[in-house]
Order: C-alpha cells, then structure tokens, then sequence
C-alpha cells in the first residue's frame, strides 16, 4: 500500500517546514512547494493525496487535474480560494481549522488598533530620520480607552478580540447574521447591535467575516458614508470586503480617520498602491496569522483531520466544508 503524500502548496519559510516535518506524524509523505507557479502545483497534485494551502487558489481545472486527491485540508478557515463545487464534483471532502489562528489574529487586530491610534509608523519613521516630533504627534494620536469598538461578525476571531479589549476600557458592540447567546456575550463583555447601528456608533470598527460573493466589497461608499468621520476602519478577514477606492477616497476626503489594513483587494498590492503611504493608514502583509510559536498548534490541526480521514473517521462538524460519502 502507497504511503500517503500531503502537499503542502504554499511555499514556507524554511525553519517552518523543519517544524511541520518534526511535527508530522508517521506514516505520510510530505512535499513542499517552492514557488506559487501553477505548474508546480500542477505536478505536486497529479500524486498528491492530501492538499494543504494557504493562500494557494484551488480552483476546478486544479481539483479536477488531481487524480489522487481525497481531502484539501485548508491551512486556516479561509475557503473563498477553493472552488468548492469543483471538490463536491470530484469528491473531494474540504475541511478547514477553526479557531486554530484565532487568538494571533486577535492580537494583530488589537495591535492594528493601538498602531494606528498611535501613528506608530510616523512615530518610527521620523525618529529614524533623524525628527523629534512629539508634540506633532500629541495633535494626531489618541488612546483606546473610552473608544466603542465595533466588531462585524462575531466568529472565534472576533470573540477573542473581545476578549483582548477588556482591559482596555473600551465599549465593545457587535453585529453578526446571528446573535450569539446571551451568556456568551456576558462572558465577552460585547453588546448586540444592528448592522446601521454598528457603523454609526463604532469609533473603530474591525472586520471579522468571510469573503464571499453577498459581501464583496460591502464596505464601499455608501457604508463608509454612514460612519463617523473620526471612525478608524480595520481589516484582518479578507481584502475583498472593501471597496479601496472608495477607502481611498474617503481618507483623501477627510470622511474617515484612518485605516489599519492586514488584506488587500490585490496581494500582493503593488508598492505604489496609495494606501501603502499615507500615514493615518497602517499596513502589514496578511500576517496576522503568522506567528510561529502557533504553529504546533495550526499543524496539529491540520495532521489531525488528515490523520481522522485517513482513518475513515469523522472529521469534526465544525472543521467540515465539503463532505464526501465518508464523512457524512
């Protein structure tokens, strides 16, 4: 009988494959791709078994090229690059990692929050230019207590960002599809409000839904007309949420304070996109996942769906996406 091959399809740092092969468990065969082109993921799925990407496009004519595929564990809960159809057509299951990233992604929201409140950039920037600018920067910084955060969606993500807030003296508000029970919003000191709410009210409000065709670009001119004018926006879910012209525009216009922005609509943005030099915007490289002593923890989610798969056992309901036959 064939070992079973994973494909991780996203090229990684080289300590990070290290770990994922020290963490590996006996029995497969990893392989690693070394660049993002097509063909090389082409070649790694005509063996492959398991398919495991991160920011790596699934879409049908990859799936449907992939004889040997059984599963694509997805690294993360993102599955707006995988053509899901595609899988259900060549059964195919998809599962995902929920909650795995949830608390790194909460501190980089947290710290997107305090970086732009700050000007951290400009802060940095200048001292290393040899500037002294404090009191310039006392006009154009302010803190985070006192301020109500405003959270769009109410996923793992989000509640862990909630719970981030506490110690900070914010007013935390939410608005999801569903309201979460009351005593999970006790617990996470978060009130419901309505979605017109929410963007009236919320002097930063992060954003923590998927990327799906109903909300591509949902944050466009017209929402962002309907948040304060001194509202900071902040982005960690997915670059196709906002419009970035209208984003643009709406800084430019003085209509928005300032952005704290880890996804683009394009990645990665070209260096001369406009949002990456400004300073009341604060960019990073959808990173927030990305910290490395999650990765066991990541890892071990992703090799242990695999490993219940592999062993005909159910996956667990949450971690489940496109369910074949067996996993039903």
């Amino acid at each position: 009988m064939a070992t079973p091959l994973i494909a991780f399809l996203t090229p990684v740092a080289a300590v990070t494959r290290a770990e994922i092969e020290r963490l590996a468990p006996p029995g497969f065969c990893l392989i690693f791709a070394q660049t993002h082109a097509r063909t090389e993921h082409v070649q790694m799925l005509a063996r492959a078994n398991y398919a495991v990407p991160a920011a790596t496009w699934m879409d049908r004519d990859l799936i449907l090229q992939a004889p040997h595929l059984k599963m694509i564990q997805k690294w993360g809960v993102g599955i707006d690059k995988i053509d899901l159809q595609a899988a259900r057509e060549a059964g195919v299951t998809v599962a995902i990692t929920p909650g795995a990233s949830a608390g790194p992604v909460a501190e980089h929201t947290v710290m997107l929050m305090l970086a732009v409140l700050r000007r951290l950039p400009l802060a940095h920037r200048s001292l290393t230019q040899g500037q002294w600018i404090p009191a310039a920067l006392r006009t154009l910084c302010f803190q985070l207590a006192g301020k109500t955060v405003g959270l769009l969606g109410f996923g793992n993500i989000a509640r862990q960002v909630a719970k981030r807030l506490q110690g900070f003296d914010v007013n935390v508000i939410y608005h999801s599809r569903t309201r979460v029970d009351p005593a999970l919003e006790t617990l996470a000191h978060a009130t419901y409000v309505d979605h017109d709410t929410l963007f009236a009210q919320s002097d930063i409000l992060s954003l923590h839904i998927p990327s799906t065709p109903a909300t591509h670009h949902l944050i466009d001119a017209n929402m962002l007309s309907k948040m304060k004018p001194t509202a900071i926006l902040i982005n960690t879910a997915r670059g196709e949420l906002i419009d970035e012209a209208a984003l643009l525009q709406a800084l430019n216009l003085g209509r928005l304070a300032a952005a704290g922005l880890d996804t683009f609509e394009s990645e990665p943005p070209p260096a001369s996109h406009p949002l990456l030099h400004m300073d009341q915007v604060v960019v990073t490289p959808h990173a927030a996942a990305g910290v490395f002593d999650n990765l066991a923890n990541i890892v071990g989610h992703i090799f242990r769906n695999i490993q219940l798969f592999e062993a005909g056992q159910p996956l667990p309901a949450a971690d489940l996406v496109v369910a074949t036959p067996i996993q039903k």
